[in-house]
């Protein structure tokens, strides 16, 4: 893969490089702390969560003063970092393998979607998609996209409805109290 002279590392080698490096060290541990660790240093690297956070939020961010869009996306950032490390947790020990298709980058491209088929030993694969940004000449993934069903636009209906029960205040305190209660 001929590497774009506007980003360090293509996309799709990014996210093979990753994935791989996530799955040998899958397989040494299933330690909850050892995979929340590799998740940090492995995985959010190549994230963008303030823009996935601004997307989650839709028409509502623009409404967020700057304090509470940070919190906002500490507490996004904290959350996803604990679902994915559960999920991690959960199958650790499974048998899979994920096929990383290439991408076409043109000169000037700045959004891709990197496109993976994970499959595992007598299930159907599983279409993982991983919508990228090129910031600050380094790709950053702002959606993941699982059989066919997006991350961000899932998580901006759960913030819609509480910002309209609660306000945006609200929406920190219930993001900031699941992450602590997860924690227990």
């Amino acid at each position: 893969i001929a590497v774009p002279a506007w980003a360090q590392t293509a996309p799709d080698a990014l996210v093979r490089s990753t994935v791989q490096e996530v799955l040998v060290l899958m397989k040494q541990s299933t330690d909850k702390r050892a995979l929340q660790d590799l998740v940090e240093k492995k995985v959010l690297p190549h994230f963008d969560f303030r823009a996935m956070t601004q997307l989650a939020m839709g028409k509502a961010w623009r409404d967020a003063a700057p304090a509470q869009q940070k919190a906002l996306e500490n507490a996004f950032r904290a959350l996803l970092v604990r679902t994915y490390t559960t999920a991690l947790a959960e199958t650790a020990k499974v048998d899979r393998t994920v096929e990383v298709k290439p991408v076409q980058l043109k000169p000037g491209d700045d959004y891709v979607t990197v496109r993976t088929l994970v499959r595992e030993p007598g299930r159907p694969p599983l279409s993982i998609d991983y919508r990228m940004t090129l910031v600050n000449q380094a790709w950053k993934v702002t959606d993941i996209v699982a059989e066919n069903v997006s991350l961000v636009i899932n998580y901006r209906g759960t913030f819609s409805t509480e910002i309209s029960r609660s306000g945006i205040d609200g929406l920190i305190k219930v993001l900031e109290t699941k992450n602590k209660d997860a924690q227990s």
